[in-house]
This record gives structure tokens, C-alpha cells and sequence, in this order.
């Protein structure tokens, strides 16, 4: 297998992968095992075939177990490894946030997993609280409260240290704390407090709003003083053992992890001097995922890795609270992207092509108008020298073509067939630049004429960040990677919504307008794979022309080179969309049913009729949402 082939260095694999990816010498992507590095990796087109022979067919999330765990893994021994080395006198207590990936078997296998560390979990809203108090954590993990909490909140989260969780209620604003002193009279047991503190210091990148003064959450100073008086009032300072003070989300430069540490210890160590005896320093989210692997501070990348990380944020802390004179508290983040991202692969088949070249033009007829003529003649002078003089020649004939069209001076069959010359001498200037050194600005201005590979996925239900925020993933076919790509593409999904495409593509030559791909094959599928799509999309899809949830599939990889099965989960039918949008799917069967009686009453169809149009009607209802190849 090789990791810098031709076409691998096409696609950046060998950059963004992480050495979890690769291609081998047949072509085809492979998975790399990081909890077992000598076993052969695994095409993730075998993986696809072998399971789609099972009925479990694409759209596909594809969940990779090794992958997850070893995320988790990495993490809670780059801090071990991290505390080890300054010779910090505190443990590290993660918490993965519930929000970033809700699924089940996720947040199972992560609390696994987590469980000799005392890795917990961090809720935002009481149904992840109740997520969270449902799984066992280790006696020492922590459950961390944050968002705004009404008073059942409160109530349950206070009521499940009776069971032995140590469920901190982050305060986030002045009123909780009222909230809270209630009802731990009420049911006369004291609360497990934080409070989150604003910072001052922005963070770049896309999530700069997520940090700062003027953030959602958290508390100014003047609050905290207010709330600090009212716990010492009501006897309950003492709860309150952990400052929360996020540093940002997706922090792409490392210097800005170091400088909001640095604010946070300042705020640890004032309140320490107030007689708040803090134990816990949770420095929320932060640590980046680098999706393009650039390795440098940009929106999709980061110029740090996760040892550096958490290096950097032990050393901070240690400093800060050795030159305070205060003893080094227990750390918390509350890392989620970076743990889940590379576990889920999206992987959809290419349903089809409309290409804006033409290989084969029509022969010019006697007939034909004469600036179809003169779009085939600028054949006779295409070359290097002359190719921006070409592509100037045929944009002016193919626009004066659709002016005189639209103006009624020539036919729609004249019209198609100039727009069929201009599409051929279109892609032998695309063949010509090619072959240049050097083909400058006018090679971006043709990447607009790319293909439009019609895919089968909802960009809205799969990739909703593609859309939403411009995130970028990899983006890269699973077969044929020994070939060299022929043509150039912009992915539309199944949705009738122009929205509805991919245009920006991570490439080893930078972000691009297109991708490379191949001709699609006569027979069989062309696989293309999103990857890192763990964070986040699973949660944020949306029922975009009632495309529900694909496929779900999770493996394991085995030592020779094969995969396990471990869990399928099928995707939304019909009718079960149509219940999240309030329709009864039995009503409608029903009252579809009385139409086609009515159109047998009326005489417009035949009595034999009936079972095909019920049975058709029957089968679409209770079938998948996406494209289904018969």
C-alpha cells in the first residue's frame, strides 16, 4: 500500500488523514487500524459492498470503533503525559459535551472508553441530563451543567448526587443561583456548584462569537461578586468548587489557548483569595480538528496538535497558580469536535452526471447558422499561443447564439446545436490547457464549466455545516484512486434546492472550486466519501424535502485485515418523516384509499387497477427516503 501515490497527493490523504487513511495499490481508500498499526488496512469500498449485500445500502454513515476510541484515548494520555512532565499536582477529569454527537451507541462507547480515566460528561439541556444520569460513570468522572436551567433542572441534578454522580450546576447568570438556594432547601441537600465566567479575550476563527465579553453565557465580574455575596449570605459558599470559564470553540492558534488560560487563572486565583474554595478549573471547549491538515490558524485547520494542546494549558495553569501561591486545581474542557470528528464517514453513490463539455460535436451542415460556423472554426487556431483568444471567440458566438434565440431569429434545434459545438471546443481548451505549464487565470475561470455530479445525500440531513457555516470536509472518491481523474465536479445532492451542492473541495494544491473525479463508470458505483463528519452532523440534519436519516452502520476492524459488523441502524422511512411533520401515515393510506375508489366509481380507472395503485402507494410509505437503485 502506498500513502503517496499519484492520486493520493491528489486528494491531500496523506495530509488531512492522520495516518488513519490511506490508498492502497488497487486503489481503493483504506482505513489504517490505530489500535493495532500491524493489521492490513481495509477498503472502505469493500466495506460498503459487503455490507450493502445486506440490505444496508447508501447513503451510509459509516462509524469507525477503533477510531472513536482511540480519540478518546489520545486525549486523556496527551494530558497525562502533559501533567507527568511539569509535574502538575492535579488530575485531569474531561467531560465530553452530550451535544456534539447524542447518538446512543456514541456516547456509550465514549463512556467506556472513558471510564478508567474518570472521563464524564457535560449536559446543556435537561434532556442530556437525563442522558447523562442513564449511564454509569466512574465514581470520580464529573457530570457538568451548563446552559440555562429551570427549576426540574435543577431539581434532578441536585437529586442525583443521592445516587452518587458528581453533577456540578454550572451557574450561568445571577437568577440560577436563586433557583438553586430554593430548591436545595426544598429538598434539603446541598448542590455540587461552578459558575462560568466570562472572558475577556477573543479567539480567532469562526467561533470567535463563542468567546469574549460578549458572549451567550456566563457571568461578567460585577455578577460574580454579586453571586459570590449571595452564596456566602445563604451559607452555601462552600458548594461552590468549580470556576467554568470557556476559551472558545475550534481555537485555531495555540497562542490564544495560552493567553485565555492565562485570564481564567486570574479569575481562580481572586476568587481563591475571596474564600471560594474552588477545586476544579474547567476551561470548556477549545482544542481544534484539523480537516484540511494545513497545520496552520485558518477556519478549517489548526497549528497545534492535541499533545501541544494540552502542554500548553498544563504549563499555563501550573505557572499561574505557582506565582498565586494557590494549589494546582483539578482541570476540566469540556473537548467534544476533536474526540468524534474522524469516527463517521459519510459515504453516497453518484447517481449520474451533467457534463458542460462535449467530446464528439455534430458535423457542420449546410443549414447551420453562421456563428455555429464560427464556433466550430476556432478548431483551426486553438492552440497554447492563442487559447484566451479562443475561449473569448467561443463565449462571444455561444452568447450572440442565445441573444438572436431569445429574440426569435433562430429555432431551438439551431440553437442546441451551437451550444453542442461550443461545448466541444470548450473541452479542447480545457485539453489544452492541460498540457500548459503555466495556463493562468483562465483555467479558474473554466473550473466554473466543472460537471455536476448528482449525488445521492441531502446536504441539509448529512453535511448540515457544508451548508450552514461553509465547514469544509474531505471530500474523496473510494475507488479508482490508481487512476488519474478525468474530470472535474461540483456535487449536487438529491433535494430540489439549488443550495443543494458542494462547491468547495480540500485538494493537496489548496481549496478548489471543483473536484477532481472520474468518468463514471458503465456499470456498478461510484463512491464518494465524506470524512470527519463525527462532530456535530448528526445532531444539526434537517428534514429537507423529508429527507430523514441515512443508513447507519458501525465496524470494527480486525487483525487480518477484515471488519465485523457491530450494530446497523436503518434509515427514516416515509412514514416516519411524515410523523415528525404531524401526518398520520395510516390516515393517509386511508384516504388515498378512498380516492382510487372514488376513480373506480367514476369509471376513470379499472377495478384491477386498485391493487397496483394501493400496493405502489403502500410500498413508497414504508420505503427509504433517498434514491433507492432497483
Amino acid at each position: 500500500m502506498t500513502q503517496s501515490g499519484t492520486q493520493s497527493d491528489v486528494y491531500a490523504v496523506d495530509r488531512w488523514g492522520k495516518n488513519l487513511f490511506g490508498v492502497s495499490d488497487g486503489g481503493e481508500l483504506v482505513l489504517n487500524n490505530p489500535l493495532n498499526p500491524t493489521a492490513p488496512p481495509v477498503s472502505v469500498a469493500k466495506i460498503v459492498n459487503e455490507i450493502g449485500e445486506q440490505g444496508i445500502t447508501t447513503p451510509l454513515l459509516l462509524r469507525i470503533r477503533p477510531f472513536l476510541i482511540n480519540d478518546i484515548c489520545q486525549l486523556n494520555e496527551s494530558f497525562r503525559r502533559a501533567i507527568e512532565r511539569v509535574g502538575y499536582k492535579a488530575p485531569y477529569r474531561g467531560v465530553f459535551p452530550i451535544k456534539v454527537n447524542q447518538q446512543s451507541r456514541v456516547i456509550r462507547q465514549i463512556v467506556k472508553t472513558g471510564r478508567p480515566y474518570d472521563y464524564g460528561l457535560e449536559a446543556g439541556s435537561k434532556p442530556e441530563l437525563v442522558i447523562a444520569l442513564a449511564h454509569r460513570l466512574s465514581k470520580d468522572a464529573l457530570i457538568i451543567c451548563n446552559g440555562i436551567k429551570d427549576t426540574e433542572f435543577v431539581r434532578l441534578a441536585i437529586l442525583s448526587r443521592r445516587v452518587g454522580f458528581n453533577t456540578v450546576i454550572v451557574l450561568e447568570n445571577p437568577a440560577e443561583v436563586e433557583t438553586v438556594i430554593e430548591v436545595s432547601r426544598e429538598l434539603g441537600i446541598e448542590p455540587l456548584l461552578g459558575v462560568r465566567i466570562k472572558l475577556s479575550h477573543r479567539i480567532g476563527g469562526k467561533w470567535s462569537e463563542s468567546s469574549g465579553d460578549r458572549s451567550s453565557f456566563g457571568m461578567n465580574v460585577e455578577q460574580l461578586v454579586r453571586v459570590v455575596d449571595r452564596l456566602k449570605e445563604t451559607e452555601l459558599l462552600h458548594c461552590l468548587k468549580l470556576q467554568h470559564s470557556h476559551l472558545g470553540s475550534q481555537i485555531p492558534d495555540v497562542n490564544d489557548v495560552r493567553r485565555a488560560t492565562s485570564e481564567a487563572c486570574r479569575f481562580f486565583a481572586a476568587l481563591k483569595s475571596e474564600g471560594v474554595p474552588l477545586t476544579h478549573l474547567d476551561l470548556g471547549g477549545g482544542l481544534g480538528f484539523d480537516y484540511t491538515g494545513e497545520k496552520r490558524a485558518a477556519e478549517n485547520s489548526i497549528n497545534y496538535t492535541t499533545d501541544e494542546y494540552c502542554s500548553n494549558l498544563v504549563e499555563t495553569v501550573a505557572y499561574a497558580m505557582d506565582e498565586a501561591g494557590v494549589d494546582h486545581p483539578i482541570l476540566v474542557t469540556e473537548s467534544g469536535r476533536s474526540v468524534v470528528a474522524s469516527s463517521s464517514i459519510l459515504v453516497f453513490d453518484v447517481l449520474g452526471a451533467t457534463r458542460y463539455d462535449e467530446p464528439n460535436p455534430p458535423e457542420i451542415e449546410e443549414n447551420d447558422h453562421h456563428l455555429t460556423v464560427d464556433l466550430a472554426a476556432i478548431l483551426g487556431y486553438l492552440g497554447p499561443e492563442r487559447v484566451q483568444e479562443c475561449w473569448n471567440d467561443a463565449t462571444f458566438y455561444r452568447d450572440e447564439m442565445r441573444a438572436l434565440f431569445r429574440r426569435g431569429f433562430v429555432e431551438m434545434r439551431q440553437l442546441a446545436r451551437a451550444e453542442r459545438v461550443y461545448l466541444h471546443v470548450t473541452a479542447r481548451i480545457k485539453a489544452v490547457l492541460q498540457q500548459m505549464e503555466d495556463p493562468g487565470e483562465l483555467n479558474q475561470e473554466l473550473e466554473r464549466l466543472a460537471d455536476v455530479y448528482h449525488c445521492n445525500f441531502s446536504l441539509f440531513q448529512s453535511l448540515p455545516d457544508a451548508w450552514a457555516i461553509d465547514q469544509m470536509h474531505p471530500i474523496v472518491p473510494l475507488q479508482m484512486l490508481d487512476q488519474a481523474p478525468d474530470r472535474r465536479a461540483v456535487l449536487s445532492d438529491i433535494t430540489c434546492d439549488s443550495d443543494g451542492k458542494v462547491d468547495q473541495f480540500i485538494l493537496a494544491d489548496g481549496v478548489s472550486p471543483s473536484l477532481p473525479v472520474h468518468s463514471l463508470p458503465d456499470e456498478g458505483h461510484y463512491y464518494l466519501g465524506v470524512f470527519f463528519v463525527g462532530a456535530y452532523q448528526e445532531t444539526l440534519g434537517d428534514l429537507h424535502n423529508l429527507f430523514g436519516d441515512t443508513n447507519i452502520a458501525e465496524v470494527d476492524l480486525r487483525s487480518d485485515g477484515g471488519f465485523d459488523l457491530l450494530h446497523e441502524q436503518e434509515g427514516d422511512t416515509i412514514s416516519e418523516v411524515m410523523s415528525y411533520v404531524e401526518y398520520d401515515p395510516q390516515d393517509c393510506m386511508v384516504a388515498f384509499r378512498k380516492m382510487v375508489d372514488v376513480a373506480i366509481s367514476n369509471g376513470t380507472i379499472a377495478r384491477s387497477e386498485r391493487k397496483i395503485l394501493v400496493d405502489a402507494y403502500r410500498e413508497s410509505i414504508n420505503g427509504y427516503t433517498y434514491y433507492e437503485r432497483n
